[in-house]
């Protein structure tokens, strides 16, 4: 059994999706950011960053796991499933992961906060980070041009780079112009067990619904303004 500390974020959206492809039984245990759950003396004993998500494998004498990637590579090998055991197989895979978590997420999440949350509308910043999210963009749609998948098969890379990139309306950067990566985003949005692990846990606000986006935005900066 699998304990997921986790928050309704494309980090945490990650976990969720995998678990959900991989079939393991998992409890959710909802964070939340705004009162601060993660930086609680018991969680932090779980992940001493104090960020969403982590794990604790209950089967394997209650061994705790944080970062993302680390939490996705874990959960492949235990597995034996959504990364090859090949060399080069598993080097592709963790080549493209390791491109979300550098590039993809970092970018993301700043044109995040200058975009939408931050209060003041700092053009040359919002400029910055949506040209670096577009050129991302652009390697992604490059490498799908004429692959499926972005290492293979289907694997813990394409679960990690669209949990972030199918929120790229919200970071204010269209698809238009990328129609590998739109055919790719579609096509993981179709998946049952990413239909699920972006549930996880229970959204009352979604990223899709410009009418609540005021709740988020609201949420987003009461955390920024904490420095957590």
């Amino acid at each position: 059994m699998i304990d997921l500390y986790t928050a309704a974020t494309p980090n945490g959206h990650k976990i969720s999706i995998a678990l959900e492809e991989l079939g393991l039984p998992y409890t959710v245990h909802h964070l939340d950011l705004g009162r601060l759950d993660q930086k609680t003396p018991e969680f932090l004993r779980i992940n001493p960053n104090g960020r969403v998500p982590a794990i604790v494998d209950r089967d394997e004498d209650d061994f705790a796991v944080f970062e993302s990637g680390a939490i996705l590579i874990y959960l492949a090998e235990k597995t034996g499933r959504l990364m090859p055991r090949d060399p080069k197989g598993r080097s592709l895979v963790i080549q493209w992961l390791m491109f979300q978590m550098a590039g993809i997420g970092p970018m993301m999440g700043q044109a995040n906060v200058f975009y939408r949350y931050f209060p003041e509308k700092l053009q040359p910043a919002i400029d910055r980070y949506h040209g670096e999210v577009r050129r991302l963009f652009a390697v992604l749609d490059g490498r799908l041009a004429d692959h499926e998948y972005l290492a293979g098969d289907y694997s813990i890379a394409d679960i990690a780079n669209w949990a972030w990139v199918r929120g790229h309306d919200w970071s204010g950067v269209p698809l238009d112009r990328f129609r590998n990566l739109s055919r790719w985003v579609a096509q993981l949005a179709a998946r049952p067990a990413c239909i699920r692990g972006i549930e996880v846990p229970p959204r009352t606000v979604k990223i899709e619904d410009e009418k609540n986006a005021d709740q988020l935005i609201a949420a987003a900066r009461k955390i920024l303004e904490t420095g957590h």
